[in-house]
């Protein structure tokens, strides 16, 4: 049965252009061509990965952090309560106002400090500004070095210029030494990211990040199954071309260095704008779409391989939306108040909202206490005015 799936899988029309078979692209000597138990040696290397993100952060990312002066907030720690520690591991972090009460019922505790308690608890769980700093440090670290390690593979390329060239001699175009550890960076780091998801800063598109590394992941495993090597390492490279400006605004947003921090996220913008909806789409889309099919007919893998670069441009549209209302607010503000996809984790978000509501609940408080008092001075200023001339009035006419 497992030979027969392994058949099935590797059926050839699946993965080649109709004519070709395997038997056509057996190696030799002086050929090498991408082979599907070659991606086995991302594993290893994913977990060095990790184990070099780890030692930067501890060691270097941190105590730079520290020497240009980031400071943590101080947090006060929720006292120990089981019964509010099991609700709120199992349960809610936010209760409503019926569990509010039915919890300090429970613990004999007022419902405003059963309500601080979880704020408190809350805020516990936050990552720390040392944190976010320390992981952007790491990402700024890998996409500096994977950007120019790709342009430095791919500059004396004939289809890095030409990409009607990315088709010439496909299927049988043979893997250069360059092209195989490019791409075994580049698998590796994404499939680290997927490893450390569940540790990393949640963000607010935390669904659309999880998205974007799983099509990224079977992406790059496809297309050097395929040989779809030439379109992979220009998707690479363009998306490291925005994303290694994108970590040092967040960076700089994070040391309050707003001026470079402003100019770090005009740039970005820019780049990332250009990059991801006019060259994405003209040098990838375009050239996999319209002139793949100059040479062969489709076939499974051209329109899964499109598929994906769909999925792709659909994440790209998503967050350029975000950018641009961004930008908007930029001009209008003539500062970058918040990032609205990465500088931000959800949970600082619900916060700050449940935050903004209690004070304007209090302020809306205060402010109708206020305009009642004032009332009724005025009336009781009012009546004693009456009752005065009323007095003088019969006075007179005692009189």
């Amino acid at each position: 049965m497992m030979h027969s799936l392994n058949e099935w899988l590797w059926w050839h029309e699946y993965w080649l252009p109709p004519g070709i078979t395997w038997e056509d692209m057996k190696e030799s000597e002086d050929i090498h061509y991408p082979q599907p138990q070659d991606l086995l040696l991302s594993i290893p290397c994913t977990l060095l990965l990790i184990i070099i993100r780890y030692l930067f952060e501890r060691f270097i990312a941190r105590p730079l952090g520290r020497k240009l002066g980031l400071r943590d907030k101080v947090r006060l720690n929720a006292p120990p309560n089981p019964v509010l520690e099991t609700f709120y591991a199992t349960h809610s972090k936010d209760p409503k106002k019926g569990e509010l009460i039915s919890l300090s019922k429970q613990c004999d505790l007022p419902t405003r400090k059963v309500e601080r308690w979880f704020r408190y608890r809350w805020n516990q769980d936050k990552p720390s500004l040392t944190t976010k700093f320390c992981e952007a440090s790491w990402r700024f670290t890998f996409y500096f070095i994977s950007f120019f390690t790709g342009l430095a593979v791919l500059y004396d390329k004939p289809w890095f210029w030409d990409h009607r060239k990315c088709w010439v001699g496909y299927p049988q175009q043979p893997l250069l030494p360059s092209v195989f550890w490019y791409y075994m960076l580049e698998l590796s780091f994404y499939s680290s990211l997927v490893c450390t998801l569940p540790f990393d800063v949640k963000r607010k598109d935390l669904s659309q990040q999880i998205v974007h590394h799983a099509a990224t992941i079977f992406l790059i495993c496809f297309s050097y199954c395929a040989n779809y090597l030439r379109i992979g390492t220009l998707v690479m490279v363009i998306h490291d071309a925005s994303d290694c400006i994108l970590e040092p605004t967040k960076i700089f947003n994070y040391m309050k260095w707003r001026r470079i921090c402003d100019g770090l996220f005009i740039i970005f913008s820019a780049v990332f704008l250009i990059t991801r909806l006019l060259v994405f789409p003209y040098k990838v889309l375009y050239n996999t779409y319209y002139y793949s099919m100059e040479l062969y007919q489709p076939f499974f893998g051209y329109y899964f391989m499109n598929a994906l670069l769909m999925i792709l441009q659909l994440l790209h549209v998503f967050w350029s939306c975000l950018i641009i209302h961004m930008v908007y607010r930029f001009i209008l503000c003539g500062t970058m108040e918040r990032d609205l996809r990465s500088d931000t984790e959800e949970s600082d978000m619900a916060e700050e909202e449940r935050e903004q509501m209690r004070e304007k609940e209090k302020n809306g408080t205060m402010h109708f206490s206020n305009i009642t008092n004032n009332n009724c001075i005025r009336n009781s200023g009012v009546q004693q005015l009456n009752s005065r001339a009323h007095l003088s009035n019969g006075h007179a006419k005692d009189r």
